[in-house]
């Protein structure tokens, strides 16, 4: 049986995610507190791990009863505290010194800052994929591979690639629930240099996106679409969640099925 097997938001978009055990759908088809807040330059740019390096040496902590952030430069002992909302400029101040320039943290609380703003839903990837694709760089852990992807459901209790089954042709879509919450799957998302680096430490893993193609294209189920694929760098799901669904609950141990084809 398919399930829902784990949750992770990223309440600052690039930084470190948050496991939960359940989320809230949003009205744009986003989970609550996922990528809400996203930090930009003076040119209006994301500050991000495509970007810049040292965003991999930045560990942070939410709590989000008290709507604070805990800030640690990794290697270091000492955490900074910030209310995010009451503390903003501090906050603000406390990054710009950090990478060395000019930065502003915004909030959208109704859609947040995703990659894909075509296919704003959580992505999907199952559990088998995650271990299969870390298999394929020695020394790399699962774990690492999980916070190196940064997807937010896994689906456990499928074989590795499952989410390839989720979406059609161009021009098709693929519906199925999680739980009580119908899903559109979209297309297999386009990694970017992310996932190349050391989660902890941004060090580059040698050749790793040339392995990861060779591989990738080696694995590819007999269910996937390959005409979705213009090029091997593409793994987990991007997703649509339907306006119909706000106010639903993702929970842990929730079952996947239902899935067909809209033509």
């Amino acid at each position: 049986m398919a399930y829902l097997s784990r949750i992770f938001v990223y309440p600052i978009k690039a930084l470190d995610g948050v496991a939960l055990t359940e989320a809230i759908v949003l009205k744009s088809g986003a989970l609550e507190r996922d990528r809400q807040l996203a930090i930009f330059d003076s040119r209006g740019n994301f500050v991000n791990g495509k970007r810049n390096s040292k965003v991999h040496l930045l560990r942070t902590s939410f709590d989000f009863d008290s709507g604070t952030v805990g800030l640690q430069i990794q290697g270091s002992e000492q955490t900074e505290v910030f209310h995010i909302d009451k503390e903003r400029v501090e906050l603000e101040a406390w990054l710009s010194q950090y990478f060395g320039f000019q930065v502003e943290l915004r909030q959208d609380l109704v859609t947040g800052f995703p990659d894909d703003p075509d296919a704003s839903g959580p992505t999907i990837i199952s559990t088998g994929t995650i271990e299969t694709v870390a298999s394929w760089f020695p020394g790399v852990s699962n774990d690492e591979m999980r916070r190196r992807l940064r997807t937010n459901i896994e689906i456990a209790g499928v074989p590795p690639f499952w989410e390839d089954r989720l979406f059609a042709q161009m021009g098709d879509l693929v519906e199925f629930q999680v739980g009580q919450v119908l899903f559109v799957g979209i297309n297999p998302c386009q990694r970017c240099v992310v996932p190349t680096r050391d989660s902890w430490s941004g060090e580059v893993y040698p050749n790793f996106q040339k392995i990861f193609v060779e591989k990738r294209k080696e694995t590819i189920p007999t269910w996937a679409h390959t005409s979705r694929f213009n090029h091997f760098y593409r793994l987990s799901l991007n997703t649509r969640i339907p306006e119909s669904e706000l106010g639903k609950i993702l929970q842990v141990g929730d079952e996947v099925n239902h899935v067909s084809d809209l033509r």
